[in-house]
């Protein structure tokens, strides 16, 4: 499920009562008839459900059936398009904070088909952040570290407990700092300054691969296939960066872009590939696990996006079927018992990584029952 506001790649983040909107669309690999809805689900800062009821968040109706949507168009791969923006003129949202958006079938809200999430900010503080290469762990090595300068324009004498600051890198969850504590509170003012638990690997600029044409090959193509029911791409072969010099790259932070060529609507007429990942490795790694990382997958780490070793081919490999356009992605090890993945010995760990930071800030008043956003700033790092 794609989710866009009218500009190419920005993140799903709305200012309360303002008129933005967020087009949600998703693909259903068929042309047969199917009857979707959807509503929100309001959630605190983790993103579990808020104790909200649907009623004190939205305005309008709860739920709605989606009633935009298309055929594909000479397209070996059928499917059709649905799409519907929130908010929109029979719901409206009422309160800021993060909102999963859930669609379901026949109207049971227990056949979920997709789910996508955004957050909704109402600005009560200003937020200045600097992301420098000198740690608390080294200086100008593998590490980026992230301090934030937080105005409320509400004092409170518990406003250090009332807040939760969370952060996250090219909006991966895995590695993702939540609930900081603060180095320095006064009056209205909170700041994490060299503070560990804002101490990011550096991680490397994404690989990328274009197909937005099936007769030329793009950037990352090696080659292009077809037996008769797909596409089939095949990427360059890639092998570990983690012993190479950094070598800087122009990146979308492990997003994604659908785009065809020579079409009048990417939306109908963009087809699906089944793209083909291998990553060159003599052995397979005994001590964890691999992943591919990126938007397209979610920047999940689960089986739908682990890579498999094959003895014949001496490598990593991991196929997907995706719609033509241009991508972003990682090679992401997981050791072990551990949550979270490392690049060190995959893509390489640099201080000069352009990484994305995105910095949301909750704030719940003693008494109150959900974590408002008040807060939110992206910005990216620099050399």
């Amino acid at each position: 499920m794609d989710v866009e506001d009218g500009t190419s790649l920005m993140r799903p983040v709305l200012t309360l009562g303002d008129e933005g909107r967020l087009e949600i669309s998703f693909d259903e690999l068929s042309h047969d008839p199917h009857y979707y809805s959807y509503t929100l689900v309001h959630c605190n800062a983790d993103w579990t459900p808020s104790d909200l009821q649907s009623l004190e968040y939205l305005q309008g109706f709860t739920s709605l059936d989606v009633q935009d949507f298309q055929q594909s168009v000479n397209t070996t791969q059928i499917y059709t398009h649905y799409r519907f923006e929130i908010p929109n003129d029979d719901m409206q949202l009422k309160l800021s904070g993060n909102y999963a958006v859930v669609v379901y079938e026949d109207g049971d809200k227990d056949r979920v088909v997709a789910t996508a999430c955004f957050s909704v900010v109402e600005p009560m503080a200003t937020i200045n952040a600097r992301v420098h290469a000198n740690t608390m762990l080294e200086i100008k090595g593998r590490y980026q570290q992230v301090d934030v300068d937080v105005t409320v324009n509400q004092a409170s004498s518990q406003l250090a407990a009332e807040t939760k600051l969370v952060v996250r890198q090219n909006n991966r969850l895995d590695n993702m700092a939540h609930d900081v504590k603060p180095t320095y509170v006064g009056g209205n003012q909170l700041l994490y300054s060299n503070t560990r638990a804002l101490v990011f690997e550096g991680g490397n600029e994404y690989r990328r691969f274009d197909l937005s044409s099936l007769y030329l090959l793009g950037p990352g193509v090696e080659r292009i296939d077809y037996d008769h029911t797909y596409y089939h791409a095949l990427l360059t072969p890639s092998v570990l960066k983690g012993v190479q010099p950094y070598t800087g790259d122009d990146d979308v932070h492990g997003q994604f872009l659908i785009n065809a060529e020579r079409v009048m609507d990417d939306d109908v007429e963009a087809d699906y590939v089944w793209v083909h990942f291998f990553l060159s490795q003599d052995a397979p790694y005994f001590d964890g696990k691999m992943y591919v990382g990126g938007e397209f997958t979610h920047n999940m780490l689960n089986a739908s996006n682990q890579l498999m070793y094959d003895n014949d081919q001496r490598g990593y490999v991991y196929s997907a079927l995706l719609k033509q356009g241009g991508y972003n992605y990682q090679y992401w090890f997981v050791p072990k018992g551990r949550t979270a993945a490392t690049l060190f010995s995959t893509e390489g760990s640099y201080w000069q990584t352009r990484n994305e930071y995105s910095i949301y800030l909750y704030y719940r008043p003693f008494g109150q029952r959900y974590d408002r956003l008040i807060g939110y700033k992206s910005l990216l790092s620099h050399p």
